[in-house]
């Protein structure tokens, strides 16, 4: 996972390697907005302002070029659909051995993030294999079970 910030565009990399033919990918579409595209393969990223508890917004991407775009008022709660004029430009490479997917966004149209303040960004994949195993990846993972939105799990300050 690599992750790129210039101006206001934050780039992510994602790279899965192993046997991919093992995995639920998505075919690629026309990118458009989806709804519940963690509940298979989907990389995801959790924006906020250093103090987690003032609300955070999430990024879905997923192979077939969908995307959503929630913001939450405290962990877990207030979650709203955040429209957006541009949507994300995701890029999705495949080959026997390895899944790579790059998605680019604009963050200025997020107004409300105060950017004269250090955000934090919390980085993770769900991935879905062929027998129906969901796996949970992230950067850094609180105790107990898999939890994308809980603040240990932002660890990349911007």
């Amino acid at each position: 996972m690599e992750v790129q910030t210039r101006g206001a565009m934050l780039e992510l990399h994602y790279s899965v390697e192993g046997d991919i033919g093992r995995l639920i990918v998505p075919t690629q579409a026309a990118s458009r907005r989806g709804d519940k595209l963690w509940q298979h393969t989907c990389f995801e990223a959790f924006i906020a302002e250093e103090d987690v508890a003032l609300g955070y917004r999430e990024f879905n991407f997923a192979s077939s070029t969908e995307w959503a775009i929630y913001q939450f008022s405290g962990y877990r709660n207030g979650m709203t659909v955040v429209d957006v004029e541009h949507a994300p430009s995701i890029a999705v490479q495949r080959a026997e051995d390895r899944l790579i997917l790059t998605a680019r966004m604009d963050l200025e149209p997020l107004s409300d993030l105060d950017r004269n303040r250090r955000l934090r960004l919390a980085v993770s994949a769900v991935i879905e294999e062929s027998d129906g195993r969901i796996s949970y990846w992230a950067l850094a993972h609180p105790p107990g079970k898999p939890d994308f939105h809980h603040a240990d799990g932002f660890v990349v300050m911007l």
